[in-house]
């Protein structure tokens, strides 16, 4: 780390920052939550086309996001599907 970045702080990358915001409303939904179905997946599926759309052409239909429970373990997945490059 440099003197001026010390100083001055550092701009966080914007995969970083979103990494971030998703762990705190995860942790956030688990927390107040029992066995319930997350009402929050739609939105972050329609979140994930608006900002992917913004930098390639997608099919909203190529973009799944998916919470899987076991035990005490629960995983969130998202599967994207990108287009062929031309």
């Amino acid at each position: 780390m440099s003197f001026f970045s010390f100083l001055l702080g550092e701009k966080k990358k914007t995969a970083s920052v979103a990494k971030e915001r998703l762990q705190i409303i995860l942790a956030h939904e688990r927390s107040g939550r029992s066995n319930a179905e997350p009402d929050y997946l739609p939105a972050l599926q329609r979140d994930l086309i608006e900002v992917i759309s913004r930098y390639i052409q997608i099919n909203p239909d190529d973009i799944k996001v998916q919470l899987d429970r076991e035990d005490n373990l629960e995983v969130l997945e998202v599967k994207i599907e990108l287009p062929e490059p031309r």
